[in-house]
């Protein structure tokens, strides 16, 4: 019975001691700091070595079709990134760079769940898809939120945006989806950005998100 005790006594000794190790998003940074619909939001990972993945994010084998894992290289020219290059976009967002923007284009009912990564702008990927947007609507988004410019028929994407999309991960085909409607219509591939990982990777490593409340 000594025994017993004693082992578990050191086995929550050791769970405790592994809880308090710290936890950086990088050896040489802690956290980010952003702006988040016009407030300071700090971007950190869950400082509890113990934290597990939400619950939404655990299913391995979701029903595909439609959950299918996506490709790592959506087309040739889009850039697939990870969490240490959106971070890199995020913090030039905080800075006032009005060159970048940070899409997530996911449903509704997922970002009530499971929030929005802090800086980024909900733009559910209906609304850049012909079949479910009308034509004026998706040219609306394209010049007053992305930066383009239309000629004609034709549309100017000179002074566009770089556009950074993610959804909820490598089985998700939403922003795979915008991202080749945008190509389609001519959008530069130099200038789109895929975050393949999306909120399952997100919560994976234990990153802050942000409450989402619908304001369209």
């Amino acid at each position: 019975m000594k025994r017993a005790a004693a082992l578990l006594l050191m086995a929550c000794s050791a769970a405790a001691s592994a809880a308090d190790q710290p936890v950086w998003i990088t050896a040489e940074r802690p956290w980010l700091d952003v702006i988040h619909e016009g407030r300071l939001v700090r971007i950190q990972r869950e400082a509890d070595n113990l934290n597990q993945i939400d619950p939404d994010y655990a299913l391995t084998s979701r029903p595909c079709p439609p959950f299918c894992i996506q490709p790592m290289q959506l087309a040739p020219g889009v850039e697939t990134i990870g969490e240490l290059e959106l971070l890199d976009y995020l913090q030039r967002i905080t800075r006032r760079d009005d060159s970048v923007l940070v899409i997530d284009s996911r449903e509704a009912d997922w970002l009530a769940r499971s929030g929005i990564i802090p800086g980024a702008i909900h733009l559910p990927w209906q609304r850049l898809h012909p079949q479910h947007a009308r034509a004026e609507d998706i040219a609306e988004i394209l010049e007053l939120q992305f930066g383009a410019s239309r000629l004609g028929a034709l549309w100017n994407f000179e002074h566009a945006k770089t556009l950074v999309f993610y959804c909820n991960g490598p089985w998700c085909g939403q922003s795979p989806t915008n991202i080749k409607q945008l190509l389609a219509l001519g959008y530069p591939a130099h200038k789109l950005k895929w975050y393949r990982g999306g909120m399952q990777m997100w919560k994976s490593l234990g990153l802050t998100t942000a409450p989402w409340k619908k304001s369209y």
